[in-house]
């Protein structure tokens, strides 16, 4: 029994580990932009597709990210899923990443629709 105790240390991640997990999981350009954009409101995959310029698969490759790191949560309606921050100091954070950096804090402004973005909240005919 001695043995196994040890086995499941040696594979149990530390608080240390846990952490750069999660600044890995930040420390992508894209993924920044994503939680910089989910900050404001939740969304869905379509309408960060389009907002980012990115195919499809790569905005979900890197939802898959955060979401694995713990940063977003999501949430099925119908057929879209929609994403949110796990937990908002993760704008707190992303503040703080920004002023570290020595750049402005990037203005959340207002939602606006995105041409050519077929998610109900930029084509309210999409319903």
């Amino acid at each position: 029994m001695e043995g196994e105790g040890k086995a499941l240390k040696a594979t149990s991640p530390t608080a240390k580990e846990i952490q750069a997990g999660v600044l890995r999981a930040i420390a992508h350009p894209t993924r920044l932009r994503i939680l910089w954009e989910l900050v404001r409101e939740e969304e869905c995959v379509c309408h960060l597709s389009a907002l980012l310029g990115k195919p499809q698969p790569h905005v979900s490759q890197q939802l898959s990210s955060l979401k694995a790191a713990g940063l977003v949560l999501d949430r099925r309606d119908a057929q879209r899923i929609f994403y949110r921050p796990a937990d908002p100091r993760i704008g707190e954070l992303l503040r703080t990443v920004a002023a570290l950096a020595g750049l402005p804090e990037p203005s959340i402004g207002e939602r606006r629709p995105v041409p050519g973005c077929p998610c109900p909240k930029c084509d309210p005919g999409a319903l």
